[in-house]
């Protein structure tokens, strides 16, 4: 027998988007139910990018999720870059007043399932069968079962924060749905490391023969990774050969060799650009990566879920305080151009910093702009603007007003 659960948003998915559109609603009174298909211990475990923008922390203060991030995170004023053996630092904090923060994803997502759990509303791991039914109707459904027990969610509204590979992408209809792509012909090989960070904060290494990262998640702990084709088989890299050449691409005349350690953790990530337009349909609502996938090089993941998640949260409490539609109806055409600069900012950092081609002329092209970034105080500023964080579209919740 399916158990019958009403509520105003089913929310599928249990990671930033999700969870903070849930916090966001819960605020304004509004029901919601959120279902994940991991386990708990999975997502809370489940490591990504961690630089948060000023502009999303600025969020979280608004809505008390702040609290350990602002005790814990490393504060940055920008980024190192270096090439030619050299290394310079982009100081944004100096034109605009503000930071990034690193701090894990998999922290932000274990406070943001605690003040899940302590609102005493339904968040439930390990949902299997999961599908969405009836979009194009006022009485949208969710179905999936957990326990062994079928379930069945009639809500207002579906939220789908189930990521690019989840099921709520697969619901729209494709004829009234563009996707734009970018495929990049190389990918990231990460790896966490027992190791002292080579600089205070985060730094691009841009080498002719292609990019090197490093970053940090803690004083004795980095991320770092390399530049390597598209299709290249993890199982081939030995920790000597990583480790050979990480420093071969980081090589600098004013900075110590790069320190190496025990490497706890690899992965292989691919590089590539997506953007659903739009990101609704009917009365399902695409969050995050379930609507857009943006190269790692900018960081900017994370921070336009959350976007996202506010854009959506303006339009749902303007909609249940007064009954208008219009800011739901507008839900794309508000998160997209926030969206797109994004892209813009991740595309101008990916083709800079990475090797595109054999040829001399890339490399020069590169060269000249990597000179513009650490000379010109008006480039560096502009960088700053996008990579602190541009202002989100709209206020996570809409001016007080009531039904007519």
């Amino acid at each position: 027998m399916t158990h019958e659960i009403r509520t105003q948003v089913a929310i599928i998915g249990a990671g930033p988007a999700g969870l903070t559109l849930a916090q966001m609603l819960h605020l304004q009174g509004i029901d919601t139910v959120v279902i994940e298909r991991q386990s708990q211990a999975h997502v809370r475990a489940r490591i990504r990018a961690g630089v948060i923008e000023q502009t999303t922390v600025d969020l979280l203060d608004e809505i008390g999720l702040a609290g350990r991030l602002r005790r814990e995170a490393l504060v940055h004023n920008g980024f190192y870059i270096r090439f030619d053996r050299t290394t310079h630092h982009l100081d944004f904090h100096r034109h605009l007043d503000r930071h990034a923060f690193v701090y894990g994803q998999s922290e932000l997502v274990a406070d943001l399932i605690d003040a899940r759990h302590a609102t005493g509303r339904p968040l439930h791991f390990e949902a299997t069968d999961v599908s969405v039914h009836d979009i194009g109707t006022d009485a949208p459904f969710v179905e999936f079962v957990v326990d062994g027990r079928a379930h069945r969610i009639r809500a207002d509204f579906v939220a789908g924060c189930d990521g690019f590979h989840g099921i709520c992408r697969q619901a729209l209809d494709p004829d009234r749905t563009t996707v734009a792509n970018r495929t990049y012909p190389f990918a990231w090989l990460g790896i966490l490391a027992r190791t002292t960070p080579v600089t205070d904060e985060g730094m691009y290494c841009a080498h002719p023969d292609g990019l090197s990262v490093h970053s940090m998640r803690g004083p004795h702990l980095t991320r770092q990774y390399l530049q390597v084709p598209a299709h290249t088989d993890l199982g081939t890299w030995s920790d000597e050969q990583i480790w050979r050449e990480l420093r071969r691409r980081s090589a600098a005349d004013d900075h110590p060799e790069l320190e190496t350690g025990e490497i706890i953790e690899r992965s292989l990530a691919p590089l590539r650009s997506v953007v659903t337009d739009p990101m609704q349909q009917g009365a399902l609502f695409l969050l995050g990566d379930a609507a857009h996938i943006v190269p790692p090089t900018g960081a900017k993941g994370l921070n336009l879920a959350i976007s996202d998640a506010c854009v959506l949260s303006h339009g749902l409490g303007h909609y249940y305080a007064t009954g208008d539609h219009t800011a739901l109806d507008r839900y794309s055409e508000t998160a997209l151009p926030r969206v797109w600069q994004a892209q813009a900012f991740s595309w101008n950092l990916t083709t800079t910093l990475h090797r595109l081609g054999d040829d001399g002329f890339d490399w020069h092209l590169r060269h000249a702009r990597l000179t513009r970034w650490t000379s010109s105080v008006h480039e560096e500023r502009a960088l700053g603007e996008v990579y602190l964080g541009l202002p989100f579209p709209t206020p996570w919740r809409p001016r007080a007003t009531s039904r007519a």
